[in-house]
């Protein structure tokens, strides 16, 4: 049998994590299990394969949302990237999100690049460092963040994974987690602005509620 305060840790993990769905816009009948990781050696054979130093380098837009698990929109933002090199082994990414409700948001990455694909980021809201690894056309972050709710900060998880679809477009989708439970995902679009590939207007949704 579980003892008292286990009990009452477990209650107290479930109120956290009502609270903090109900803070980011989810619905707290949605607290289930969370759902299976990927093994990211599947994609040892795809192709194009990933160069972090040649996709992450000069001007990047992207176009993203914030969904729950039951798939409704709950936010939406696009974001301007400012991509640029230290040496031969960092990455610095100067993320500037602007919010479909008018909010303005900014997030500086340091990416650093170890042995045989792995990959270590940090950030000012990111709790110690991200780990990720390359393998293939595919990059998996896996990182805690600090999530700020009302009057209050949660630690999230991120299973993060980023998928090369040519050599100018990213495809981006997070899982977000707290006590093993699934709060929603993050779907991201990801286009070098000094690329082939255009869209009709650089701002679209940007301004849309």
């Amino acid at each position: 049998m579980l003892s008292g305060s286990v009990i009452e840790g477990k209650k107290k993990a479930h109120r956290s994590i009502a609270k903090l769905t109900v803070g980011i816009g989810l619905s707290a009948t949605l607290l289930t299990s969370g759902c299976a990781t990927q093994n990211i050696q599947a994609y040892q054979n795809t192709t194009p394969t990933l160069d972090m130093h040649k996709f992450f380098s000069g001007q990047i837009e992207g176009w993203g949302m914030f969904q729950g698990r039951d798939g409704e929109v709950k936010k939406r933002f696009y974001v301007d990237i400012d991509a640029t090199h230290e040496g031969d082994d960092v990455i610095i990414l100067d993320e500037k999100f602007s919010w479909a409700d008018g909010s303005k948001s900014q997030r500086i990455w340091r990416l650093t690049e170890k042995s045989n694909g792995r990959w270590i980021g940090t950030a000012g809201d990111v709790v110690g460092a991200a780990t990720g690894d390359v393998v293939g056309n595919t990059l998996n972050w896996d990182y805690v963040l600090n999530l700020p709710v009302e009057d209050k900060t949660y630690k999230v998880n991120f299973d993060d994974w980023m998928y090369l679809i040519n050599d100018d477009v990213m495809l981006n989708r997070s899982v977000m987690t707290k006590f093993g439970v699934e709060l929603g995902s993050v779907t991201l679009s990801m286009h070098r602005k000094n690329s082939s590939f255009k869209l009709r207007d650089s701002n679209q949704g940007a301004n849309q509620n």
